[in-house]
């Protein structure tokens, strides 16, 4: 029981609902018509099951002792942990299989690249660039794709597609900051992490260069199908980069500072999380499809 326990704190699903669900949320926002029962299915797929499990997949191989993101006290892993880990992605992919091929085609994909991030064999997470490829697509695009797609009836198209790069410049941007308090666990590791490559000048202008890049770009595309919540994106966005900016500006890159680093990403993705909730629900409302979903869950 005890180790049972220990798995589903490596689940991290507090930091899945909290920090990780914003860019899967925008992309509900992309859809002109909402479907709120798919969404929320899918929403609990992709975040308790795909996230949580590949999570825990790279727990097992980083074997972490100090803190890592969500949990300042990692507890250890025993061998049943890896095939648990995959075997929850893969009641995930049962669940993501409802929303047909190009959905799961996505949900696998972000499976693959879990096991390039982390697997020994190939280690993508040891390689600066190599790691920012897998999360930038994994955590990135293709939640913010999944979350499009499990929102609405209309497929893919090119706007859709190029807003995906901007949300995966903005989620992407904060990815390294996570990294600057284990820098020296990653090296005793050999695991050459982007901080670790480029020290904390780097990690600012890394957040500086895809925040302001991925923003805007955003904006402009969800102006085109909801003007008030891109002006909502571009005030809180702009606020938060602003604030995120400066808390940077303070690190020193110490392991005594994870603290500070988990209140800036929780911060910045809480508030986001938020916005994009609230601005759900307003859709919601305004259909009356809100109130008709409490309608029929009420017996």
């Amino acid at each position: 029981m005890r180790e049972l326990v220990w798995f589903f704190v490596h689940l991290r699903w507090h930091y899945q609902i909290f920090i990780l669900s914003g860019g899967f949320l925008l992309g509900a926002l992309f859809q002109p018509r909402l479907d709120f029962g798919s969404l929320t299915i899918q929403f609990l797929s992709v975040h308790l099951l795909l996230n949580g499990g590949l999570t825990a997949y790279n727990s097992f191989y980083d074997e972490d002792e100090g803190p890592v993101g969500g949990l300042e006290s990692p507890p250890p892993m025993r061998p049943w942990m890896l095939p648990a880990s995959l075997g929850v992605q893969l009641v995930g992919a049962g669940v993501a299989s409802l929303e047909g091929p190009v959905f799961l085609a996505l949900y696998g994909l972000t499976m693959g690249l879990s096991v390039l991030y982390s697997a020994p064999r190939f280690r993508w997470k040891g390689h600066p660039l190599l790691s920012l490829v897998a999360v930038g697509v994994g955590t990135g695009t293709n939640t913010f794709l999944m979350g499009y797609l499990s929102a609405g009836s209309l497929g893919l198209n090119p706007t859709v597609l190029i807003a995906a790069l901007g949300v995966s410049a903005i989620l992407l941007s904060l990815y390294p900051v996570s990294q600057v308090f284990q820098i020296e666990e990653d090296r005793a590791r050999g695991d050459l992490t982007f901080a670790a490559r480029y020290g904390l000048a780097g990690v600012r202008r890394f957040f500086l260069a895809c925040y302001l890049l991925g923003l805007p770009l955003t904006v402009a595309l969800l102006w085109t199908v909801r003007p008030w919540a891109a002006l909502g994106l571009l005030l809180a966005g702009g606020l938060g980069g602003i604030a995120s900016h400066l808390t940077l500006g303070r690190l020193r890159g110490a392991p005594d500072e994870y603290r500070i680093v988990m209140r800036l990403k929780l911060g910045a993705s809480l508030s986001f999380v938020a916005f994009l909730l609230a601005c759900l629900v307003g859709v919601g409302l305004a259909a009356g499809q809100v109130a008709s979903a409490v309608n029929v869950s009420t017996p």
